[in-house]
């Protein structure tokens, strides 16, 4: 059980990190580009995470259930469902929030963005500011219930 332990703390922690980092670090620094640059660098980085998200989003909500079972009902059962559940709330926010404006992100051109670009992109950041705290939440969340375990 100390492996799946492992791998799902390190899965949750890499996503929620990448969302950290993403959300309070890219974001900021590419609200002050001038618009075509800011642009450039969002769709270059809608391309990028399109496919780095579901790398780890998909082993970390697969490693999540597989703790949830392993570990059974004993302690740390509670933090170890709710950290599921802040898990769910992130994948929601994504495949009903981000993921289809990022859709649309995709095929935008930088020379010619739609007129309501600078709106879409405030909505998106709304909706991140729910989807990245999730995955940090349930980051947190987690190693407590792992921690839990042993005590």
């Amino acid at each position: 059980m100390n492996v799946i332990l492992v791998v799902q703390l390190v899965l949750v922690g890499l996503l929620a990190g990448e969302e950290f980092v993403v959300r309070w670090g890219v974001q900021p620094a590419m609200a002050s580009l001038p618009d075509d640059a800011h642009l450039r660098t969002r769709i270059a980085l809608v391309k990028s995470l399109k496919v780095v998200v579901p790398m780890l989003m998909v082993p970390a909500v697969l490693a999540t259930v597989a703790v949830l079972v392993v570990a059974g009902s004993g302690d740390g059962l509670r933090w170890r469902v709710a950290a599921a559940v802040a898990l769910g709330v992130f994948v929601l926010a994504s495949f009903l929030g981000t993921v289809p404006i990022n859709i649309g992100v995709n095929d935008w051109d930088p020379l010619d963005p739609p007129a309501d670009w600078k709106r879409v992109v405030v909505r998106w950041e709304r909706i991140d500011v729910v989807r990245s705290s999730a995955a940090i939440v349930a980051f947190v969340l987690s190693a407590i219930g792992v921690v839990q375990i042993g005590a």
